[in-house]
């Protein structure tokens, strides 16, 4: 079927010219500020500075660009770990977190089942997976493609990255393709760096599985804290680097080492457990982010942490 479009352009009444909206009333440009040189505004954030615009786009949604730091809440256990405790009910308990969060973490699954498509903040897309609790966890593979990538709006990849396992030059590889395959359509990657039971989460492991992650291609890096020469490990990094919160900590504890890996060369933090385990999710992500974002001392957030848990506590009891 032939269709006809029944669009026909404006003609004056009277002489039967075309009326052109873009040239009616045309005049000379004024405003050209001939004095003033023409700037290109830099970014800022570390390593960053050459990459193209849809990048650098994206990574200013993950780290806020007013003090180069983010705050990204990982929900994306479940890939291998099934239901966490803490995320029986993504549906349930991460929504009320997400004001608070600078990006999520997380699965194509939980993305698509459990988190409103009117969020606006970024998401940093789990991208490799493929074994579980019960086997080798270096074991894993490439799980989304680009295509799917872009579906989702994702705004960043994340690769797990096994420096020293049994499978390390597969999770490289993995690291390899995915970048690649971000790297058309500036879609940045982040390498997460695996450690295993029998590795220490020493400055020399650390320093060596963050740096061989950005000189594969990583644009940021998600790695361990550890409390002996991490500032090596920071500046040894030519990329941002976001510590992982790991394990449930004490409160008080997890914003310590918030504090001191912020003030030792990190650009963030990416905490799970930390803040979905606690006794107050809101509360202590309210806490966390005043280290990321507010510069306060792991006392003075814990301080907060406690009088928010008090004051939700007066609300509900009411």
């Amino acid at each position: 079927r032939t269709y006809i479009s029944r669009i026909q352009p404006a003609v004056s009444g009277t002489t039967g010219e075309l009326i052109m909206a873009d040239i009616d009333n045309l005049q000379d440009g004024k405003n050209f500020h001939c004095d003033v040189p023409h700037t290109n505004p830099p970014f800022a954030l570390k390593g960053s500075g050459s990459l193209d615009w849809g990048m650098k786009n994206r990574l200013a949604r993950v780290f806020d660009p007013a003090d180069g730091h983010t705050l990204m809440l990982a929900i994306d256990h479940g890939y291998f770990q099934g239901p966490t405790t803490g995320l029986e009910r993504i549906d349930i308990v991460i929504p009320p977190l997400i004001p608070f969060a600078d990006a999520l973490m997380l699965t194509r699954g939980a993305l698509r089942s459990s988190i409103s498509a009117e969020m606006q903040k970024a998401i940093v897309l789990r991208s490799t997976g493929g074994q579980s609790i019960l086997k080798e966890l270096s074991n894993e593979l490439v799980a989304v493609d680009i295509d799917d990538a872009l579906r989702l709006n994702a705004t960043a990849l994340a690769v797990q990255v096994y420096i020293g396992g049994v499978h390390e030059h597969e999770s490289i590889r993995n690291l390899s393709a995915v970048t690649n395959a971000g790297n058309r359509y500036g879609i940045p990657t982040l390498a997460v760096t695996g450690v295993g039971k029998e590795m220490a989460r020493d400055a020399r492991y650390l320093g060596l599985a963050t740096r061989i992650c950005a000189e594969m291609g990583a644009h940021f890096v998600k790695t361990y804290y550890c409390e002996t020469g991490f500032e090596r490990v920071a500046a040894g990094c030519p990329v941002p680097l976001v510590i992982a919160g790991g394990k449930k900590l004490p409160e008080l504890e997890a914003l310590q080492m918030a504090r001191r890996a912020i003030e030792e060369g990190a650009a963030g933090v990416d905490m799970g457990r930390n803040i979905f385990q606690c006794d107050d999710p809101i509360a202590m992500i309210h806490a966390v982010r005043s280290v990321v974002h507010g510069s306060q001392t792991a006392q003075r957030a814990h301080e907060l942490y406690l009088s928010l848990k008090a004051d939700r506590r007066s609300e509900v009891n009411a």
